[in-house]
């Protein structure tokens, strides 16, 4: 790849070979505790964020200061978590760049420019045996590329000439899929890296199969079909042909690994669409699933679904937590995961099996039309719910103006509300907490030979009420009905039949809008093919008309696979050794992106959707958000404290609110010392007791931190490093403007020398 210069680079053949002087030859550091480093988004690759180190007390961690920062004036970074590698800390900053700086100092080393499309929270390291190959492998948009650790270029030979096509393989044209990457970087088990996807949440999205990869080659070891083909385990909870046309089903939270067994504990989110599933009738396995795999195989060994045919979007979003329990004198290695709805589940590591007793208990049943809810939903009957799940007139949030609160017990009268009750297209359910509450991604930890599991969550309702979805033609104003009419019968009927079904060698063209994209359907009808003459005196307006009568949606646009292409290469600052990762050739020939049933295939006669309804996060009084400890030891919640700051319940004097964070974009390290730091919104950063809860430290950041913090120790130094990168919002004190506040970027904390000594 030709490097890109700029007079104010340090990209010189000098600079360059004093570059692999100093840093090619850093010693290869084998330590084989697995706690003692933070080389994957959640520590290592059983995502506990458990970290062994003894310097930070809960004496002295009081005396925590700031080390040093490392600016970024860019906010768009504010969910990327840092890995660090023998000396050398990868952050994202400076116009998606990938930055390698020192771990001691912050002194940049390489920057690899404008990655557009990275992966937001992070990126894997890998390294051989031997310590001579370094890499780090992460997703460019649907991509999945790898670059030297030490050097920042990309790596070639990874892969088809320095990529691999991650929409390949999903049982959809490549070419149609417009999304797949997940938020998260995936985890790495020896020379795998196993990833999940994010390929939307709407009708017809890409199915969220997981699969892993070669990190030296690229090359597709194995696939895990969430949406079960034909003869797998679990096809049949599903419409025949489901995998056709359901998206989701999904992992794009963390991917758990237990690596002396070899086992991947996959926390698999929802099918779609998620609040309606009348194309889906069945328990939908393996949506809404803990799945245990082979980790190098990709085999299933066991299953759990905690929610039988989702109509919540209740999908499991936060890490499951490998931890050793010990229950009635026996040790047992379990895996617990904690749920959105506010649930914990603790298994048996190898064979599934409650560690406590869960039932099936009736929830009741979907009035929608075709709709057919599951009958049950399992429910933990020992281990204690994190979150309450009915809304009431009485919890509604005090600090509303009276006028508000009135409407808002009106809307809870004519309302549902509680575990499991179906959405409507009559009335209104609010539903707690909603999609957007409970565990999320990076909000569970543990300490994990104790049987310890630290969550933070908050109550977030969220209310739904059903709309049929219009066709493009219902969508059609009268005039473009009657173009397309006119059009039809003049210039189609003839030759396609009166029904356009087809009439001798000319085929069927009722559905030519879901076959074809616009631009093709266009060049078509106005060129022509075969013996098909071109219409070339149809206006663009009647074509419009014309696709979208026929079943089309010309609003869907290709995409753009390779992220940054058109876009603006602008060089930063500082020693940029490579720009835009491995070259992505455009698409020969994009075709559209799927918005109907296969042609054939059963379906509903209606499609129905919903607004999310997640607009109104304090609706209810406070608390709102809470770190919970559990000992699952004895299933039981040990203590629990709310954590943030919302501006007007302080400006009252009340600090014991917490303060609800859109979706949770927060973290917790767990250290062996029993500290438990994790972020909460205002801006703040805490110390707690992780035996106890009381609060050791806090301190207010002059940036918002969205992304899971974390910790290294180097040259017998102990730090912790927070992203502190995100806007304040309107409900928060805006701590950037306080006196002494720091920049804008990756903020590192660490003892004075007096202390650490």
């Amino acid at each position: 790849m030709k490097l890109m210069r700029s007079p104010c680079k340090t990209t010189s053949a000098l600079a360059i070979l004093l570059f692999l002087l100093a840093f090619t030859n850093i010693p290869h550091q084998v330590n084989n505790h697995p706690y003692s480093v933070w080389r994957q988004y959640g520590g290592g690759p059983d995502q506990s964020k458990y970290f062994d180190g003894a310097q930070i007390t809960k004496e002295n961690v009081k005396q925590l200061k700031v080390a040093w920062v490392y600016p970024s004036v860019d906010s768009s970074f504010n969910f990327f978590s840092p890995v660090i590698a023998d000396t050398i800390m990868y952050v994202l900053a400076k116009n998606s760049s990938l930055v390698a700086v020192n771990a001691n100092t912050g002194k940049e080393i390489w920057i690899h420019a404008n990655l557009q499309g990275i992966t937001r929270r992070g990126i894997n390291y890998w390294e051989s045996k031997d310590g001579k190959d370094k890499r780090l492998v992460f997703t460019l948009n649907n991509s999945l590329q790898a670059i030297d650790a030490l050097t920042g270029k990309s790596i070639m030979t990874f892969g088809t000439n320095g990529y691999v096509d991650m929409r390949k393989g999903l049982d959809r044209n490549p070419t149609s899929v417009r999304r797949m990457q997940s938020m998260m970087p995936g985890v790495i088990f020896e020379d795998l890296i196993i990833m999940g996807s994010a390929p939307g949440e709407g009708y017809f999205s890409a199915p969220g199969y997981v699969r892993a990869y070669n990190v030296v080659t690229g090359k597709l070891i194995w696939t895990f079909h969430t949406i079960p083909r034909p003869g797998e385990f679990g096809y049949n909870t599903w419409p025949k042909n489901a995998y056709k046309y359901v998206g989701g089903t999904n992992v794009w939270s963390e991917i758990s690994i237990d690596e002396k067994r070899g086992i991947a504990y996959l926390p698999v989110g929802s099918p779609t669409y998620d609040f309606y599933g009348a194309d889906r009738l069945g328990s939908n396995l393996f949506g809404n699933s803990l799945v245990a795999l082979n980790a190098r195989t990709g085999k299933r060994l066991w299953h759990f679904q905690t929610v039988h045919h989702d109509l919540w979007d209740y999908d499991l979003a936060s890490a499951p937590q490998l931890i050793t329990v010990n229950r009635k004198g026996q040790q047992i290695d379990a895996v617990a995961v904690a749920t959105k709805h506010g649930l914990m589940f603790v298994f048996d590591r190898v064979t599934g099996k409650p560690i406590f007793p869960i039932e099936e208990k009736p929830f009741p049943v979907s009035k929608m039309p075709g709709e057919k809810s599951w009958p049950t939903q399992p429910i933990p009957t020992v281990v204690p719910s994190f979150t309450r799940h009915q809304v009431t007139k009485d919890m509604v949030n005090p600090y509303l103006p009276e006028e508000e609160k009135q409407k808002w017990y009106k809307r809870i009268d004519a309302a549902k509300s509680g575990l499991y009750v179906p959405p409507s297209d009559k009335y209104e359910t609010i539903m707690l907490p909603g999609a957007l509450g409970g565990a999320n991604f990076g909000n569970t930890a543990s300490n994990p030979s104790k049987g310890l599991v630290y969550i933070l969550t908050q109550e977030y309702p969220s209310v739904y009420k059903l709309e049929r979805v219009k066709t493009a033609r219902e969508q059609m104003s009268k005039d473009d009905v009657d173009k397309a009419k006119t059009l039809i019968a003049t210039s189609c009927k003839s030759c396609h039949g009166d029904n356009l079904g087809g009439r001798g060698i000319a085929p069927a063209i009722a559905n030519a809008g879901r076959k074809l994209g616009f631009e093709e359907f266009k060049t078509l009808l106005t060129v022509g093919r075969g013996q098909m003459p071109g219409l070339v005196h149809v206006d663009d307006q009647s074509i419009t008309a014309i696709y979208k009568y026929l079943g089309g949606t010309p609003a869907s646009r290709f995409g753009n696979f390779g992220g940054n292409r058109n876009q603006t290469q602008k060089m930063p600052e500082g020693p940029v050794v490579a720009s835009g990762g491995a070259p992505i050739p455009p698409d020969e020939k994009p075709a559209p992106a799927m918005t109907d049933y296969p042609l054939g295939i059963p379906h509903p006669a209606n499609r129905y959707t919903t607004d999310y309804g997640t607009a109104w996060p304090n609706l209810l009084g406070p608390a709102w958000a809470w770190v919970v400890a559990y000992d699952l030891n004895t299933g039981t919640i040990k203590w629990k404290q709310p954590i943030g700051e919302d501006a007007e319940a302080s400006s009252r004097g009340d600090k014991t609110t917490g303060a609800v964070n859109g979706s949770q974009r927060k973290g917790i390290i767990v250290t062996s010392t029993g500290i438990l730091f994790c972020t909460a919104k205002g801006g703040k950063l805490y110390a707690f007791d992780a035996d106890n809860g009381s609060l050791l430290w806090e301190t207010n950041l002059s940036h918002e931190s969205n992304a899971q913090p974390i910790m290294y120790e180097l040259n017998g130094k102990q730090y912790l490093v927070v992203n502190a990168t995100n806007n304040f919002t309107k409900d928060s004190y805006d701590h950037s403007k306080d006196a002494g506040a720091l920049p804008r970027g990756y903020v590192v904390y660490a003892l004075d020398e007096k202390q650490s000594n």
